[in-house]
């Protein structure tokens, strides 16, 4: 999971949905995206709602589904300000009350960061074998779950 101020959406990987068996909705205001990897431009028309928790917060939020290698959930702006997440720069840490109880997130070690960014690797890597590239021809969103 990343948290990222700079994003102005929720994300959920499409890795992600699969794996899990997800069912996705149809976004409201579908749109396209500039992604930076080998898909190049990436219609988004699919949302999940995800349940998630990180130690004893747990939590719910609509994202919308693309491919993504760095990470399955990205938490931007959306659920940041919905939450009033406070960030500690100097410490790095998230703070938010949620039913009266204030939770931390702190972040991954540098060291965490590099043993979670190998095992993503070794996952996509075996991925990629199973299935085969992919080659850019089946549009994300496609023989998506609805519900």
């Amino acid at each position: 999971m990343i948290i990222d101020i700079g994003s102005c959406t929720n994300v959920a990987s499409v890795t992600l949905v699969r794996k899990l068996g997800l069912n996705t909705i149809k976004h409201e205001r579908p749109y396209q995206l500039q992604w930076l990897n080998e898909y190049g431009v990436v219609k988004v028309n699919r949302q999940v709602m995800i349940s998630f928790s990180v130690g004893k917060y747990k939590d719910e939020v609509l994202c919308d589904v693309m491919p993504m290698h760095a990470t399955h959930l990205l938490l931007g702006r959306t659920w940041q300000f919905d939450r009033k997440v406070k960030h500690d720069g100097f410490k790095n840490k998230y703070s938010l009350e949620k039913y009266g109880r204030i939770y931390t997130l702190a972040l991954l070690s540098p060291k965490q960061v590099y043993e979670d960014q190998i095992q993503l690797k070794k996952g996509y890597e075996k991925e990629q074998h199973v299935f085969g590239q992919s080659g850019g021809t089946k549009r994300f969103g496609e023989n998506e779950k609805t519900s």
